[in-house]
């Protein structure tokens, strides 16, 4: 090829051959070299190449894609299996993997609703990992924390108070106006107010359980008087009475379907 200025050469064709030999300047040393077409060539396609395989790869969703600078790989999808190996590539371990507790549903299922609404206050509880506070956040620590928790009845089941005071307790009256009454298990703890001016007969069946227990005041003239039913009614000085108006009297099952009368009591 004669010389000729850069202005003078022919474009070359859509395509070339590919022994054809191009000039190419390397202006960081000052350098031409000489260049084969097929030397280009080569290297567009592995350039389009890896191109494709970015991709295709890109469009699998989930997928990670590394490169190292000239190549481009999947580490695989990330699901149970994959995301394992990839993990264990990158040297993670399992530390961002572990399931964190839910808060929210863990209160929910161990206290009840009346307990976990903004607002409640904690007191004298020592497992608080499921509370909150009056704001509504999390509790972190009960100590030096007062307050109460308001829980309805029957919320509380084998409760221990662990020697605390239970204070501000009022026992449920139950009156009774008639000559007889058959006491019932949510009697329990209550007091019955018998108030007639006749007789009044009081019949403790069986089936009430161990450790029921029962206060009478005999209001009314009418003289109360207790009866077992498939029971045995125990009384020191062998008492089945109350001994008169306004006399209290108390009945208490030390076992099953046995109990002793006590009080102000009378034959």
């Amino acid at each position: 090829m004669a010389n000729k200025k850069i202005s003078e050469l022919t474009p070359l064709n859509a395509t070339p051959d590919a022994n054809d030999i191009l000039p190419l300047n390397d202006t960081s040393v000052g350098t031409t070299f000489s260049v084969k077409v097929s030397e280009l060539q080569a290297a567009t396609q592995a350039l389009a190449s890896n191109l494709t395989d970015i991709s295709t790869i890109a469009q699998a969703n989930g997928t990670m894609i590394a490169s190292n600078g000239t190549n481009f790989v999947s580490l695989g999808t990330i699901d149970g299996t994959g995301l394992s190996a990839i993990r264990a590539d990158l040297g993670l371990g399992t530390a961002a993997t572990t399931a964190s507790t839910d808060y929210a549903t863990a209160a929910q299922e161990t206290l009840p609703d009346s307990a976990t609404q903004p607002g409640d206050n904690i007191s004298t509880l020592t497992n608080d990992s499921n509370f909150i506070d009056s704001s509504g956040a999390p509790v972190q620590s009960v100590a030096g924390r007062t307050g109460t928790v308001t829980v309805d009845a029957g919320d509380l089941t084998d409760g221990d108070f662990g020697g605390t005071a239970i204070l501000g307790f009022d026992a449920s009256i139950n009156d009774q106006t008639g000559t007889t009454y058959t006491l019932l298990s949510s009697d329990n703890g209550k007091v019955v107010v018998l108030n007639n001016g006749s007789a009044v007969t009081v019949t403790v069946p069986s089936g009430l359980g161990a450790g029921f227990n029962c206060s009478f005041i005999q209001k009314g003239a009418g003289q109360v008087s207790f009866t077992a039913s498939s029971t045995t009614i125990n009384n020191r000085q062998s008492h089945t009475k109350i001994n008169a108006q306004y006399g209290v009297a108390s009945i208490v099952a030390y076992a099953a379907d046995t109990f002793v009368l006590a009080g102000d009591t009378a034959s």
